[in-house]
């Protein structure tokens, strides 16, 4: 058999990744519509604002500050902080294969910058109805450019995860990426508190989304979004690997939408299509940390098991009045905890020592998030304030953050 020029090897690796961006890309759309459609049509303009500036944000702030923190260089392996320096800073070889047999420094930049915003997206949804705009944006500037590339750099820059006896394993994120936003999301859904009316002396009141279909179509542009997610986590554009990665990807979702389609019918006796489209998200989650190490059945174990602890963590939210209203907390903590620690249960990883190593790597993350998020939550809650007007949140914060309305020729109700 021929072989392949390096070259031209390398050229399609680098263009595989190049693709895999494009598709992360636009998962921030799917995040868009799925927020919009989960929440009231008076919130409809400011969700979509939150979800077009953040990616902004993680851009500049990835370019300037979060990429070198993240890969600090080589001074730091196995520690737990470094920075290479402002700006972005072309190495040698940083077009051709001497950078690395995957892709260019270039290439290597944007795709880790649109991992970089998913953090802040993810606690948006959370926050949704209730928080003011200017201090969420302060947050995800100082969110996404210091604490999500510092925890990635504990894992994927070299430092003190990745270099235990036992590395902990997170292929594309369920922890780095997903419980990163998910811890936020849990300390900003509870230092605001709950939306109005959403719990009162006779109970929980549910407060439905407004469309639907607009939340489908997001789950299904998140869905065919993370093929990109995880397949361009394989760095390459190696044949078997990124062919396995999508069937794993695929079959995790596809079983957490039985998931939380059996145990919601059990518990609420309706087919519940909110908990199918969380359930497929958190199917998602969870093989997003072993992506590459699962078989087929495991990820059916996986993505069912974390469709089904979607359901459970949105009635236990609701039981402890913590108010989220597209269910961001249960599919992204929950299930990104889920599926790191099966990464030490199923799979060619699994076994006792990797099980500790995952622990190590979830209990790590959940103390720097909590106290990061909490610090910079707290902080602009005491000073600016984090919370809009009661008149502000029961008119609709289009109206009054905006000053526009996203369906201006029909009336706009709850």
């Amino acid at each position: 058999m021929e072989e392949v020029p390096v070259q031209d090897l390398f050229t399609v690796n680098n263009l595989w990744m190049m693709i895999a961006t494009i598709l992360v890309f636009i998962m921030h759309l799917g995040f868009a519509t799925l927020e919009a459609g989960l929440t009231r049509a008076k919130n409809t303009v400011n969700i979509l604002f939150k979800n077009t500036i953040i990616p902004a944000i993680g851009l500049l702030s990835y370019a300037f500050v979060g990429f070198n923190l993240m890969y600090p260089g080589a001074d730091f392996a196995g520690g737990f902080f470094g920075f290479a320096g402002f700006g972005l800073s072309l190495p040698e070889g940083w077009d051709s294969s001497n950078y690395n047999a995957g892709y260019t420094y270039f290439t290597d930049f944007i795709f880790q910058a649109m991992f970089a915003a998913t953090a802040a997206t993810i606690v948006s949804g959370a926050v949704a109805e209730r928080v003011k705009l200017g201090p969420f944006i302060i947050f995800s500037i100082l969110y996404v450019s210091i604490v999500y590339p510092i925890v990635g750099m504990w894992k994927w820059g070299n430092g003190f995860l990745n270099t235990m006896e036992t590395p902990f394993y997170d292929f594309a994120g369920s922890t780095i990426v997903h419980s990163v936003g998910g811890w936020a999301a849990l300390i900003g859904a509870f230092l605001l508190g709950p939306r109005l009316g959403k719990y009162t002396s006779q109970g929980m009141k549910a407060i439905p989304g407004h469309n639907l279909p607009m939340a489908t179509m997001g789950v299904f542009l998140l869905w065919f979004g993370w093929f990109g997610f995880n397949g361009g986590s394989v760095l390459s554009a190696s044949p078997g690997l990124v062919s396995k990665v999508f069937v794993t990807t695929a079959i995790a979702a596809s079983a957490g939408a039985f998931g939380a389609l059996l145990i919601s019918y059990l518990k609420f006796k309706t087919y519940d299509i909110t908990m199918v489209l969380n359930g497929i998200l958190a199917g998602l989650v969870g093989i997003t940390a072993g992506a590459d190490q699962m078989g087929v059945l495991d990820s059916a174990i996986i993505g069912f098991i974390g469709g089904g602890l979607v359901v459970f963590g949105v009635v236990f939210f609701d039981k402890i009045k913590i108010d989220d209203p597209v269910g961001a907390i249960s599919v992204h903590l929950i299930g990104g905890v889920w599926g790191t620690l099966a990464v030490g249960i199923f799979g060619s990883l699994a076994g006792m020592n990797q099980l500790i190593s995952q622990l190590i790597g979830i209990g790590s993350v959940a103390v720097f998030c909590l106290g990061s998020s909490w610090i910079i939550f707290f902080t602009l809650k005491k000073t600016v304030g984090i919370r809009v007007p009661e008149q502000e949140e029961t008119e609709g914060l289009d109206l009054h953050e905006h000053g526009m309305s996203a369906y201006p020729d029909f009336a706009t109700k709850d």
